[in-house]
């Protein structure tokens, strides 16, 4: 099976490509400038217009879906440049559109999740057969908001916050397979293996860093703060990933400390 992958660069892309050619896929992805890559046919071509995409698409089988612009630009390339992806798999009769979504899009008020959920509908609408997949938070995404956190020297955040961090090479095992699966039309849930209350979480990153930074509780208000301790970012959907926070900072760190 011929597979296009967006955002191919991003972490899940990283974990996602080597997974798709180990498992007998053919990779073309894109971006929006040239790569050169001797495993996978990279094409040029750009969400926020639409430039490359009819090229990107042509003569494969299932798009992979994880492009994504959380910080700028998000309803140009997140919701319009899904619209532009789907119209252009569409006619080009692809089989198969798998997207890349987060668990709590459609219960957490956020402003970079309501363009996530808007996309889904996007994809769900489309004239492609699809599958949406919501993953849980990256642990490198949980500890990058734990290192801003602690800029000021302790570990600003609201304790009870509840996360479930998932392997982004577990979630790449679970997009191979279904696109291995084909269309289900049904929007799955994937977290990791536990859910840690904010203040655990940093406290075993803490341990692990030799860090004595302490934790100064500030909570966070209103319906995004009672989303986020009610767990809004987590799921009860099974199966679940198996690595745990305390491996990925076992293997961050080991015995090594700061880093």
């Amino acid at each position: 099976m011929r597979v296009l992958v967006t955002g191919a660069s991003g972490r899940l892309g990283r974990a996602v490509l080597p997974r798709l050619r180990d498992g007998g896929f053919t990779v073309r992805a894109v971006s929006r400038h040239p790569r050169e890559d001797s495993t996978v046919e990279y094409l040029a071509a750009d969400l926020a217009t639409g430039e490359g995409l009819a090229a990107a698409v042509a003569g494969v089988e299932a798009v992979l879906h994880l492009a994504t612009s959380p910080t700028r630009r998000t309803q140009e390339i997140d919701v319009l440049g899904t619209r532009r992806l789907v119209v252009a798999a569409g006619q080009a009769g692809v089989g198969h559109l798998v997207y890349v979504s987060i668990v709590g899009v459609d219960r957490v008020p956020f402003g970079y999740y309501r363009h996530k959920l808007a996309a889904e509908q996007v994809v769900t609408a489309g004239p492609v057969p699809w599958s949406v997949l919501r993953a849980t938070q990256f642990p490198e995404f949980l500890e990058e908001l734990l290192r801003r956190a602690s800029r000021l020297g302790p570990v600003i955040g609201d304790p009870a916050v509840l996360a479930q961090p998932v392997d982004p090479g577990e979630v790449a095992a679970r997009l191979a397979a279904m696109l291995a699966a084909g269309p289900s039309y049904a929007v799955a849930e994937f977290g990791g293996p536990q859910v840690l209350r904010f203040d655990d979480a940093v406290r075993a990153w803490r341990a692990a860093r030799r860090s004595r930074r302490p934790l100064l509780p500030v909570r966070i208000p209103g319906r995004l703060g009672r989303s986020l301790r009610s767990g809004g970012l987590t799921t009860t959907a099974t199966p679940t990933g198996t690595r745990t926070w305390a491996d990925h900072l076992a293997d961050t760190y080991g015995g090594t400390g700061r880093k």
